[in-house]
């Protein structure tokens, strides 16, 4: 099956579901997955269509999206079936999908998974994470910083000790692995500063 066109439409559809959402999670940010994707697959061997198709529908029914339940697999199967998708893939890519996220803690079981994992965890992290998790923490209003223990513990700093900073020894692959010391640099960098503007 020839995937290439469902891939543009899986791009139109994105960007129609997700061009205003203001979480960090919006159709931007999936565009980037996808190009980290790519640059990552010019290293590995892998279903590269599967890979790009799993990587535009990654955030599709993400439960921070949709009220905090995932419907993750219910999305992606019902926007694939429509598209004529054969079983096999459908599974696979729901797979694939249910692999991705930090917070479910999942191992990959793919090299496709590895591969989308660590595009969507590459945008998490450097200058954009840094802007993502701003965003995200404002559309939950979440203070930027906290002055006292229960404050910190749910302002958008804290997520860069929850999550951020773990990111880069987190990564499958080699190129991910380079592009994420980069950004994991930039990061400590912004931190430093950040406490000596605010202390």
């Amino acid at each position: 099956m020839n995937l290439s066109k469902i891939i543009l439409d899986a791009e139109e559809f994105i960007r129609q579901m997700y061009a205003d959402e203001a979480s960090g999670h919006d159709y931007l940010h999936i565009k980037r997955v996808v190009t980290n994707a790519q640059k990552i697959l010019v290293n590995v061997t892998a279903d590269s269509d599967l890979v790009i198709l799993s990587a535009w529908l990654h955030d599709l029914g993400d439960y921070k999206l949709n009220g905090g339940i995932d419907k993750s697999a219910e999305l992606i199967r019902q926007f694939l079936e429509k598209k004529n998708v054969d079983e096999e893939k459908i599974n696979r890519m729901i797979t694939i999908v249910s692999e991705v996220s930090f917070s479910k803690g999942k191992k990959v079981s793919s090299i496709e998974a590895a591969i989308v994992q660590d595009a969507d965890r590459l945008d998490a992290i450097g200058a954009i994470g840094i802007a993502r998790c701003f965003a995200f923490g404002g559309s939950r209003n979440r203070l930027i910083y906290g002055e006292n223990e229960e404050q910190k513990a749910t302002s958008s700093v804290q997520n860069f000790y929850d999550k951020l900073l773990r990111l880069k020894d987190l990564m499958n692959t080699e190129t991910a692995k380079h592009i994420a010391l980069k950004r994991h640099q930039f990061m400590e960098e912004f931190l430093e500063k950040l406490s000596e503007e605010i202390n």
